[in-house]
């Protein structure tokens, strides 16, 4: 494939994790924000995974930084859909992944049914 995605927190974890269904991913061209990347950390360090440095080392070369009109623009696609209950990052992740052409790439089922999406649990 070799494509662009924005993975979303969701993505990364279950490829840290090993899910199968994730390890074609894994040679793509991984696209991430400082969102993600926060809730990365947060995570790894919160569960305690292990080999958690490692893992931050091999995301923080794919952080891109996030314009504020797509921040604006993301927000108010959250608050026109606050009864879906997205998260601030996967909604700034989402359209992101909009503004460069190409997929974001996410479990999280409040995302499933829209254009431009890469579900994969």
């Amino acid at each position: 494939m070799n494509e662009s995605f924005v993975f979303d927190t969701y993505a990364l974890i279950e490829i840290i994790k090993g899910n199968k269904n994730y390890k074609i991913y894994t040679n793509e061209k991984i696209v991430i924000n400082n969102f993600i990347f926060s809730e990365l950390c947060y995570v790894l360090f919160r569960e305690g995974y292990p080999n958690t440095e490692k893992w931050l080392g091999k995301f923080m070369k794919y952080i891109f930084s996030v314009k504020s009109d797509i921040i604006k623009d993301a927000m108010y696609f959250r608050v026109k859909n606050k009864k879906q209950n997205m998260s601030i990052t996967d909604c700034i992740s989402y359209f992101m992944a909009k503004n460069l052409g190409i997929r974001f790439l996410t479990g999280d089922k409040e995302f499933e049914k829209l254009e431009n999406v890469e579900f994969v649990k």
